[in-house]
């Protein structure tokens, strides 16, 4: 595979993806994307049977800027022959199982997927890039980087990952035997809860002791209210790119829960759960330790000891654990492929990539050829960045980007919310 095309794309998770779907309505447009892996997988190892999106499903790969085409999720319905029965559900959240199928059979219908095949280095070259993987060579004029994030870990616990200490992400895929064990569950976000839900429910056996330890000061919902949902606008996009840096970090610690709180649903099911074995004094100890920062994390017999300081009243506390799930998230972390490229990259004074309005990473040498990254620009470009809300603009702007050219509209709505002070003449003229 010895090729030149003018955009190639590493990784192949849903925002790449909604890309290549977008891309394959430009006949004028030569793609290639790449995926280590043999088929495409959305976090399987999280796709808990009854778990819901937390976004809408009209906020799909391609929906927000090309209605009509054949790789929405209207049209999965349709061509499943279940449209009018999930109309009748009324549901605007959908199962992330049903949401994961849909994204795998749009991977099948695209020609320009190349699964099983890793980029192992892309470099500078004269007439754009040159990617070096497992099948060849290729040439491209742009790349886009999609290889996602990774699990975040903290410091005191990675010495001891394991078979008794391990990140949630692919929780689903282990071999787990609870029965009888005390079991330890660090982080407060919706993985956290619903691996604790799983947990309540005997998924893995029915354990002896449970504690759900959390630095947030309580387990918070997501805030999913109305004028809370135009943060994930393009105008509210705009906007935060045009706030100095201090302005910007302090914005995406107000804006948490807009993006990384619990389902309500969830809490509610969660809370009637422990209710009841509260109230039938049956199942598991369940200790709800929220306000907790994990300070470290030592063997102790067969398992562990977790020292953690109490951020309500300032006291440290131990809790031993035969097991210990870590719901820490994930990080930002770009691929090895790009190693030659990294000199090149301009960061602020914290480290972050500085990713421009098309989403191309800054660098101090470039000429013509464009290294575009979705899902990491958060620090520039707000909370929107990592969640599915704003996906298929992304894709637009890029694919606009590479075209030269105004294809998809990418404009600005008309906004509800007015986020910039109105110019001064502008207000005199009222």
């Amino acid at each position: 595979m010895n090729d030149e095309i003018d955009l190639a794309g590493v990784g192949i998770g849903p925002f790449n993806l909604s890309i290549a779907a977008l891309a394959d309505e430009l006949p004028e447009l030569r793609t290639r994307f790449f995926e280590r892996r043999e088929r495409f997988a959305w976090h399987p190892g999280l796709l808990f049977p009854g778990s819901r999106m937390q976004t809408s499903f009209l906020k799909d790969l391609v929906t927000a800027v090309s209605p009509t085409s054949p790789h929405s999720f209207i049209n999965y319905l349709v061509q499943h022959g279940r449209f009018h029965a999930f109309l009748a559900a009324e549901s605007s959240a959908i199962e992330r199982l049903e949401f994961a199928d849909y994204l795998g059979w749009v991977a099948g219908r695209l020609s320009s997927l190349r699964f099983g095949v890793e980029v192992r280095d892309v470099r500078a070259v004269p007439d754009g890039f040159e990617l070096r993987h497992d099948h060849g060579r290729t040439l491209a004029r742009h790349v886009v980087l999609g290889t996602g994030r990774v699990p975040a870990v903290p410091e005191c616990a990675r010495p001891h990952l394991g078979p008794k200490c391990f990140h949630a992400i692919d929780i689903l895929a282990r071999p787990l035997h609870l029965q009888g064990a005390r079991v330890a569950v660090v982080g407060g976000g919706q993985t956290g809860a619903e691996v604790v839900l799983e947990l309540l429910r005997g998924t893995w056996g029915e354990v002896a002791e449970l504690a759900w330890v959390s630095r947030r000061l309580n387990f918070e919902p997501l805030d999913e209210s109305p004028f809370t949902n135009h943060l994930f606008t393009p105008g509210f996009v705009a906007a935060f790119r045009d706030l100095d840096g201090p302005r910007r970090q302090s914005l995406l610690a107000r804006h948490k829960l807009a993006g990384d709180g619990i389902s309500l649903s969830t809490l509610r099911d969660l809370h009637d759960r422990i209710y009841q074995l509260a109230a039938l004094r049956t199942g598991p100890r369940v200790e709800l330790l929220p306000g907790r920062e994990l300070l470290a994390l030592t063997p102790h017999g067969d398992g562990f000891e977790l020292l953690a300081r109490n951020n309500l009243d300032g006291e440290h506390e131990a809790l031993a654990a035969d097991v210990v799930i870590l719901c820490t998230g994930l990080r930002e972390h770009l691929p090895g492929c790009i190693e030659s490229l990294l000199p090149e990259l301009e960061r602020d004074e914290h480290g972050d990539l500085q990713v421009d309005a098309n989403f191309e990473l800054r660098r101090r040498r470039r000429r013509d050829e464009r290294l575009y990254i979705v899902n990491g620009g958060r620090t520039t470009h707000g909370i929107a960045e990592s969640q599915l809300s704003l996906m298929a603009w992304r894709s637009a702007v890029i694919l606009n980007d590479v075209l030269g050219r105004r294809r998809f509209a990418v404009e600005q709505e008309r906004e509800l919310v007015r986020w910039r002070a109105r110019p001064r003449e502008d207000a005199r003229s009222r």
